[in-house]
């Protein structure tokens, strides 16, 4: 079913930037002195990025394609995301600015660790401090496990002790300009596991008013499922996410027919998908961004889309082994047919938050669905794939059929080799849902890559703009193509290989010129 909008104008109001010369060294509040548990509880609020990574992961990755000159370019940033180059550009969308937030959210958390020693050590009782302990040792492994995803390698145990990581930050900044230098990738991750393992028996739902809004214990643990997939810690991971899922994981997933069932028109479903009384949903945050602006019919922002082409033959109106996306998902995509768009529809046109109203300027918001029960699913069943229990795996996988699809295709190990196993590999050219996957770890031929195929298929369309597939592609040493598609005639302009260091995007180069190892380039 194609979704008919008839495409607006868009005049882009004025964006308020803040500077992002510093480096580490930002002061999270320095209002209020932090001298019992509540004033902690209400300074964590802040422990969160206040920007949004989306347009960075999925500019970069293969959800992507340049529709050709036909069509006006938004901004220099898209331009330069799309086309993997080092960009200087200050948006809220870009580098500089998700580097300055993360840290910001890691000082935050830093501030309220300090606080929380203070007041032990002047005799509160650890167990007033313990949920607010928890949040903050949350969100200073969120904070780093993002700019990780962006600005490093994929943890590999082979790149482990070479690949650069980010510098950690574990104490509150008391000097200006503070000296810090990249660790490996490995210890990035050793960290991250540290804060993670101390931080999870801590967290109390009960101290939360809205605990969507803040690292509650199930969105701790889809968390933690996540990063161990990452890490290769299958175990772990398939231990965190079955305490998300519970005893009975359908109960848990998302009302995706209730869901499509709602009008494209507006933002009903957009505010239903971020609704934090969905079940499926685990943290939800405000970011600052256009991303509502590029998934929404708006003239202005048609060159760098998810278009047609990507639609059809691998997301969202592709055949997998459920049938046909376009008629048997839930969730409807929205077809913009006037102009090269297909989007579903999880982000608003307009949250606008007005900073000046005389002169009408402001910033543009979105609200992230950060972990949900759906991925958690995912997560485990391909943790579950490559310990080749497949059974299990194969089980996970028919709830997700189930939930997201009207299908009623018995999943079975032979039907998915035979439906995966006899696909073609992708080409630019010759574009399907299969893509040759060279991992830095190893791979069975059978079961187990047909298994991933179906997993990869699967989580590219659920996480769908949400910035998701970037991760896959680094993990799974995928190659993808800059394709320039313009009246159907495919046109490839660059390609990313495995190798290709241009996966971690460039690290801001306001702190490159103070010092902080710069990623390696090929030129």
């Amino acid at each position: 079913m194609n979704f008919k909008y008839t495409a607006i104008a868009f005049t882009a109001l004025s964006l308020t930037v803040s500077s992002c010369n510093d480096f580490l060294d930002e002061m999270p509040d320095n209002r209020t002195e932090l001298d019992t548990p509540e004033k902690i509880t209400k300074l964590l609020v802040t422990a969160y990025p206040t920007t949004s990574w989306n347009l960075l992961a999925e500019f970069s990755s293969d959800n992507t394609d340049d529709n050709g000159p036909k069509y006006q370019i938004f901004d220099r940033l898209s331009r330069e995301i799309y086309e993997w180059k080092d960009t200087k550009e200050t948006g809220n969308d870009s580098p500089v600015t998700y580097w300055s937030s993360c840290y910001k959210a890691i000082a935050t958390a830093n501030q309220a660790l300090e606080a929380i020693d203070k007041l032990q050590a002047e005799g509160i009782s650890p167990s007033l401090l313990s949920a607010q302990r928890g949040e903050a040792l949350l969100c200073r492994a969120y904070g780093h496990f993002m700019l990780s995803y962006i600005f490093c390698e994929a943890w590999s145990e082979s790149n482990k002790n070479t690949a650069l990581g980010i510098p950690y930050s574990t104490l509150p900044e008391t000097t200006v300009n503070p000296q810090y230098d990249r660790e490996t990738i490995g210890k990035t991750y050793e960290h991250i596991a540290a804060d993670l393992e101390a931080g999870l028996p801590l967290i109390d739902d009960n101290n939360y008013s809205v605990a969507k809004y803040h690292f509650n214990s199930k969105a701790a643990y889809a968390f933690a499922a996540r990063f161990y997939l990452y890490y290769c810690q299958y175990d772990k991971a398939i231990e965190y996410a079955t305490k998300v899922l519970g005893n009975d994981p359908a109960l848990v997933m998302r009302d995706w027919g209730t869901l499509g069932s709602l009008s494209l028109n507006d933002d009903l479903q957009p505010d239903a998908y971020v609704d934090a009384s969905n079940r499926a949903n685990l943290l939800l945050y405000t970011a600052r961004s256009y991303w509502g602006l590029y998934n929404g019919p708006l003239t202005t922002t048609n060159r760098y889309t998810h278009n047609p082409t990507i639609s059809k033959n691998e997301t969202s109106e592709s055949t997998g082994i459920w049938g046909d996306c376009s008629t048997t998902l839930k969730q409807i995509a929205a077809n913009y047919t006037s102009i090269p768009k297909v989007v579903f529809r999880k982000y608003p046109f307009f949250y606008f938050e007005v900073v000046d109203p005389s002169a009408n300027t402001g910033y543009y918001n979105i609200v992230q669905a950060a972990f949900t029960t759906d991925e958690a699913l995912l997560i485990r069943a391909e943790a579950y794939t490559m310990k080749k229990e497949y059974d299990k795996a194969i089980a996970d996988m028919q709830i997700w059929e189930n939930s997201y699809t009207t299908s009623k295709v018995a999943l079975t190990e032979q039907g998915i080799n035979d439906f995966y196993g006899k696909l073609d590999y992708y080409t630019p050219q010759k574009p399907t849902v299969k893509k040759e996957l060279h991992p830095d770890f190893t791979i069975e031929p059978g079961t187990q890559e047909n298994m991933l195929h179906f997993i990869l298929h699967a989580r590219r369309i659920l996480t769908l703009h949400e910035g998701l597939r970037w991760g896959d592609i680094k993990r799974y040493g995928i190659t993808i193509y800059r394709r320039t598609v313009e009246k159907q005639i495919i046109t490839v302009t660059d390609e990313m290989k495995v190798d290709d260091p241009r996966r971690a995007l460039q690290i801001p180069n306001t702190v490159i010129g103070a010092g902080l190892t710069p990623n390696p380039r090929n030129k």
